[in-house]
């Protein structure tokens, strides 16, 4: 799937930083059940390399040296019955350490998954499959938008 086309089963916000594919999209409704609510964090470092790392809500220890890219909205297909209350669509967050931050803030992420086995302190580990970032250049209309300085 191209970089910039976002998944039908995420919601990409105009001029949003990160997306989804459609694969990772629905890894994500799979693991969710198993870990509760999820997040990503890209830090770009020596353990973990540069794959984004998806942890349990409160399992990474967020702080002044990380930045908020922005949320992935994630809706189940899965034809199940939804949650209590009807909610289907759940949101996981994007982080990334403000260093890494400084080297791609003009670029769009979108986080992918693919075969193989990354680092062991992602919860996608197990399933035999790595999350993934597909990166391009933001565009100068998209870039405008963020309302950056």
């Amino acid at each position: 799937m191209p970089d910039d086309v976002p998944s039908p089963h995420s919601a990409r916000p105009p001029a949003g930083r990160v997306a989804l594919t459609d694969d990772a999209a629905a890894l994500l409704a799979r693991l969710r059940p198993v870990h509760g609510e999820l997040m990503f964090h890209q830090s770009g470092g020596c353990c973990d390399g540069s794959s984004p790392m998806c942890y349990p809500q409160g399992d990474f220890l967020l702080g002044d040296a990380d930045v908020h890219l922005g949320d992935l909205a994630v809706v189940p297909d899965d034809g199940g019955p939804g949650e209590p209350g009807g909610a289907r669509t759940f949101t996981v967050p994007v982080w990334m350490s403000r260093a890494q931050f400084e080297y791609w803030k003009h670029t769009h992420l979108t986080i992918d998954v693919v075969p193989g086995r990354g680092a062991g302190f992602s919860v996608e580990a197990p399933e035999g499959v790595r999350f993934i970032i597909r990166s391009r250049l933001l565009t100068d209309d998209e870039w405008e938008a963020l309302d950056v300085s």
